[in-house]
């Protein structure tokens, strides 16, 4: 088999597609696209090093038209550990000499991989149970919009709901959004969440969200100024038409 034999049976063992596959091995969508378009010359060992790990196969399993052992013999190209192949020599040993010894170990093995599974199993769901059962608390939220222009007033806008742990300030909060931009790292990165408390007026030093025209910013108050953490934005003038929307309490924590 060549390269794209071989990822094609493992794709469909695994029940995967070339956009699973790239989120799940962290290889480009347009790389894994450009092997079936393009060919696959001059492909990296880098490359190959993420689909041997997430396939958990060895790299000679991608470079060779077949993977020979020479004390086993051909292999699938899956890692097996030296104690494995000592258990896979003694089981070819019973069984060439004593096929009912054989079955008797085939009967354990899987009569025992049938209670780890199940085991697996009701500890999943023990886990799942437990995340149950954590005490959380819904909060509005209202997007990826902080130090990012609107087009609307903050009050007229719609939030949709989100459902968090249940900590000292998620309990004080009041709805919680999200920060758009790099304007206020180290503090606060794109992506981030925040929980917010309304609160019409802050104090210097204090970080809120604030609206000025149609922008919301997530800054912290200066002396008549909002200031950015990231130094390559300029602080923001207070000319008497800036809103304060809340007290950033923290970041929303995974």
């Amino acid at each position: 088999m060549d390269f794209l034999e071989k990822l094609d049976f493992l794709m469909d063992k695994f029940g995967l597609t070339k956009t699973s596959l790239s989120k799940k091995s962290d290889i480009p969508y347009t790389t894994i696209d450009a092997w079936y378009k393009k060919g696959y010359e001059g492909l990296k060992l880098t490359t190959l090093r993420k689909l041997a790990q997430y396939f958990n196969t060895t790299l000679d399993y991608w470079f060779l038209d077949e993977v020979t052992d020479p004390n086993y013999g051909k292999t699938s190209g899956f890692k097996v550990e030296y104690n494995e192949m000592e258990h896979i020599k003694k089981y070819r040993f019973i069984s060439s000499h004593s096929p009912d010894a054989a079955s008797v170990v085939d009967l354990v093995l899987n009569r025992e991989y049938t209670i780890v599974q199940q085991m697996q199993g009701k500890e999943k769901r023990i886990k799942e149970l437990e995340k149950e059962l954590i005490p959380k608390r819904i909060l509005a939220y209202y997007g990826k919009i902080a130090a990012a222009g609107t087009s609307v007033e903050f009050s007229d806008m719609i939030a949709g709901t989100q459902e968090y742990l249940l900590t000292s300030e998620s309990e004080r909060a009041d709805y919680t959004i999200g920060v758009n931009g790099d304007s206020m790292e180290p503090t606060y990165s794109d992506g981030d969440i925040v929980y917010v408390k309304k609160e019409t007026h802050l104090t210097t030093g204090d970080i809120g969200i604030f609206q000025k025209h149609n922008g919301i910013y997530i800054k912290e108050v200066g002396e008549n100024v909002l200031l950015s953490h990231n130094p390559k934005y300029k602080p923001i003038k207070n000319d008497g038409d800036i809103i304060c929307l809340g007290k950033v309490l923290g970041k929303v924590e995974e």
